[in-house]
């Protein structure tokens, strides 16, 4: 009955009030003594944060008060509550280990493992969330920076701490990269690439585009600690490594900004994936599995394919695809509702072959590649650069100038190898600053 009767607590809010009215309900009745009861759990187990469930369990099991009140008051129980018995806690090394990720029982391990202290690991953790309710931290985890968006609206960059940054590099090597994200997805994987993304969708009669709104900050704390539950850790380290990996950000980072309709300010003030980390695109590609699994799936019942780079869906097919297109756009909204998340309706496209069929920026009626006017103004670019030298043309003050026309070009060498020769034949007649 003790466990039973944690798991009903901790699935609602932590406060009093809503604690008397579940064991209230639970319990059929309130007996004598029970505001102190919950009075004495809380300030046990804290009044602003929802404990663990194991925690919960724990202090029931161990407190006299309660179980003096069980053994007088059977008759009140609800009959579909177990008998008060003594839990059985699962011993943490004996886990199962889903995937080839490292072996971690305790918190103390897994502060080890990353070289901190415990209490560096709770404070880089976070997991009450202490930091978003401070109105001004003298070391702040993350930089929060509000970066314009080429179309309209802002994307909101949290970049976290050198020290954090770190701990998350060694989840990211030790654990995230050992579990296989789904087979769909294709962005921020090793192998994979924009081409590898476009390419199951070359030359079909219709090419449908969607777009995931807000993606990463739709993604919540509970669904990674989740995940890293289901790679077999215990509950307390999956806490703290879904605590390292996610991000609250405060109401005083609003304040005085009109965001409002640009993005909805509440999934920011709740943990989520803050998108700066280096963990959160492989976290993202593994709490979308289920996603991509049940969107492939509903692809290949329609007799199309389906995959997906970051927040971008697409989808293609040929003529019996073709004719339920619309119907097919409809059902895929509601899978990602169900899964927790939106699709953006201005950004849904649905291409037939009749026009240019356009995929992250890649034009893929018959084959990959770039869209003939951003090829002419690149091309353009660097005509300007051999004729008039690079400086003349770096209007919007890139630091490393040389590097970024060298990566536009290589991207477009990528998808088109005749084009990309001919813009490095471009390239390598450009004199740069320092060169005789």
């Amino acid at each position: 009955m003790c466990d039973f009767l944690a798991g009903e607590m901790v699935a609602g809010r932590w406060r009093d009030t809503d604690l008397r009215a579940c064991v209230t309900r639970l319990f059929k009745r309130p007996w004598k003594g029970l505001d102190a009861f919950i009075v004495r759990m809380m300030n046990t187990l804290g009044w602003k944060t929802r404990p663990l469930r194991h925690r919960v369990t724990s202090f029931l099991w161990n407190d006299p008060p309660f179980h003096e009140t069980v053994t007088g008051r059977t008759r009140f129980f609800r009959r579909d509550i177990p008998e008060p018995t003594k839990p059985l806690m699962w011993p943490a090394a004996t886990l199962p280990m889903a995937w080839n990720v490292p072996e971690i029982v305790e918190v103390s391990a897994l502060a080890e493992r990353l070289g901190l202290g415990l209490l560096a690991l709770d404070w880089l953790a976070d997991c009450g969330g202490y930091e978003s309710h401070q109105t001004e931290s003298a070391h702040p985890r993350y930089q929060v920076r509000f970066v314009p968006k080429r179309h309209g609206g802002v994307r909101v960059i949290e970049a976290p701490c050198g020290t954090l940054r770190y701990a998350q590099r060694e989840v990211l090597r030790s654990i995230l990269m050992q579990i296989p994200p789904h087979d769909a997805a294709h962005g921020f994987r090793p192998g994979r690439s924009v081409r590898s993304y476009v390419e199951p969708h070359v030359c079909k009669r219709v090419v449908i585009k969607l777009d995931i709104q807000d993606f990463f900050p739709s993604i919540t704390a509970a669904r990674v600690r989740s995940l890293f539950m289901r790679a077999g850790y215990p509950e307390d380290v999956a806490r703290t490594l879904a605590g390292l990996t996610t991000n609250r950000i405060s109401r005083g980072e609003f304040r005085g900004r009109d965001l409002s309709r640009q993005f909805d300010t509440r999934k920011y003030e709740e943990a989520h994936l803050p998108q700066g980390a280096p963990t959160s695109p492989a976290l993202a590609n593994l709490c979308a599995f289920r996603l991509d699994m049940r969107l492939a799936g509903l692809a290949a019942a329609s007799g199309g394919v389906y995959t997906r780079y970051a927040d971008d869906l697409a989808f293609s097919g040929d003529d019996s695809f073709a004719r339920g297109a619309d119907r097919f756009v409809i059902h895929v909204m509601a899978i990602a509702l169900e899964e927790g998340f939106a699709i953006q309706p201005r950004k849904t496209r649905v291409m037939r072959s009749s026009i240019r069929q356009r995929v992250a920026g890649v034009v893929i009626n018959e084959w990959p590649n770039i869209a003939r006017d951003e090829y002419d103004r690149l091309k353009a670019t660097l005509h300007n650069c051999v004729k008039f030298g690079p400086e003349s043309q770096n209007r919007e003050r890139v630091v490393d100038f040389r590097q970024h026309l060298k990566g536009r070009v290589s991207y477009v060498n990528s998808l088109n190898p005749g084009r990309g020769d001919r813009l490095k034949g471009l390239f390598e007649q450009i004199c740069w600053v320092g060169e005789g």
